[in-house]
């Protein structure tokens, strides 16, 4: 920190971030990105404290870093429990090909809607490229609502007689809803969209 040229990308400093991150990306939630950036939630501008602060830095993708930039600021904080960015933010897709990103503020403020903004631009484009990305992004999340969409499906199908089956069928829906997975915020939304789910899964949020 106290060199204008000092380094906040060390090897440490990046298996820290992976591992608090869950090896996500903290906005669009895509997992093991392919392009990494450490990321400044607060954009430094020159401020060494901001520039070295570990709660500043964050794990994101390539397509997020380029999309947030400078210009997307005073944002819901993920890593901060009064800011509870799922609860404040409802997120949905139709799960069908070549569907959009939709999202609603539910508790509205200036950081809710600033939020919004910067996650629509992520995941529904903005330039010409970075549309392209958006839609490599969507098809991700597609393939993994479907994937979740079918957990339910059959754990609701199964008999209750089948219990092995049933329990299979719940313990991978509650790994969908790990913070550690791709997309939680929709799947958890799926779950909260619903009061059966909610009986059923609530728990797990």
């Amino acid at each position: 920190k106290e060199k204008a040229n000092g380094d906040y990308k060390t090897p440490e400093t990046l298996r820290r971030l992976e591992n608090d991150f869950k090896n996500k990306c903290y906005i669009c939630e895509s997992k093991a990105p392919h392009t990494i950036n450490v990321e400044h939630f607060n954009p430094h501008q020159g401020n060494q404290d901001l520039k070295f602060d570990w709660n500043n830095l964050f794990w994101a993708c390539g397509h997020c870093n380029n999309t947030k930039l400078a210009t997307h600021n005073n944002l819901l904080n993920c890593t901060d429990i009064d800011d509870n960015v799922e609860e404040a933010i409802h997120y949905y897709i139709n799960p069908f090909p070549k569907e959009k990103v939709k999202l609603e503020v539910l508790s509205p403020s200036v950081k809710a809607d600033n939020t919004k903004d910067l996650l629509l631009a992520v995941y529904n484009g903005t330039t010409a490229l970075k549309t392209l990305e958006s839609s490599n992004i969507r098809t991700s999340l597609l393939k993994d609502i479907k994937s979740f969409q079918s957990l339910l499906f059959d754990y609701y199908d199964t008999y209750e007689g089948v219990e092995e089956e049933k329990a299979k069928c719940k313990s991978q829906i509650i790994a969908h809803l790990n913070s550690s997975s791709s997309f939680t915020a929709f799947k958890r939304w799926i779950i909260r969209d619903n009061p059966e789910r909610m009986r059923d899964f609530g728990e797990y949020l």
